[in-house]
């Protein structure tokens, strides 16, 4: 199965890449908010994820960013390539797009994921099955072990500061500016011709 998902990545083009990646994030959009309506008392009690309390986010959002981004660094050059190899699906998403392009994209998956994720299926179901289900959904790592550790270690930190600050915006934040890190680094490794 995952053989066969790394393949299908291969065969799409840049703009299926792009295209896809849009259309999976406005559906989580699309489905935070069906969930929200459901899960909520009301429309308001939904909003009220999205009220800013203080700006300590920015603090806990930016710190989180930079003890996830550090660990990865450490793990990614100490662990042996086949073991954080995801097949290639971030370097096709971001290789070629322009800094600001990735700054929209990196946002935007930031603000879908956390939303539901976090704002609805941690604020209902718990900070373990949220954990668990975001993981799960970046289907791809699952065939990779530590990869597959790493994403769910990531979702669950993510839980646990949005536990602790009681703040979407926290989250969003971190998960925005790890993606971006990440992003960016691929985008000029792929500018340089370094092979990735």
């Amino acid at each position: 199965m995952f053989k066969n998902q790394n393949e299908l990545i291969k065969q799409l083009t840049d703009k299926q890449i792009v295209q896809n990646l849009y259309f999976t994030q406005l559906l989580l959009i699309c489905f935070s908010f069906v969930l929200g309506i459901f899960l909520f008392h009301d429309v308001y009690e939904f909003f009220q994820l999205f009220l800013k309390r203080d700006l300590q986010f920015i603090y806990y959002g930016i710190g989180t960013a930079l003890f996830v981004i550090i660990v990865d660094f450490i793990i990614f050059k100490l662990a042996p390539k086949n073991l954080v190899d995801d097949g290639g699906i971030n370097e096709k998403i971001f290789q070629k797009r322009s800094v600001p392009h990735i700054i929209f994209l990196t946002a935007l998956i930031a603000v879908s994921e956390e939303i539901l994720f976090r704002g609805v299926i941690q604020t209902h179901f718990g900070l373990w099955i949220a954990s668990l289900i975001f993981a799960v959904l970046h289907f791809r790592y699952l065939s990779k072990w530590l990869l597959f550790i790493m994403v769910i270690s990531i979702s669950f930190l993510l839980g646990v500061v949005y536990e602790i600050t009681e703040n979407l915006y926290t989250t969003i934040l971190a998960h925005f500016l790890i993606d971006l890190i990440f992003a960016i680094q691929i985008r000029v490794q792929y500018v340089r011709g370094e092979n990735i």
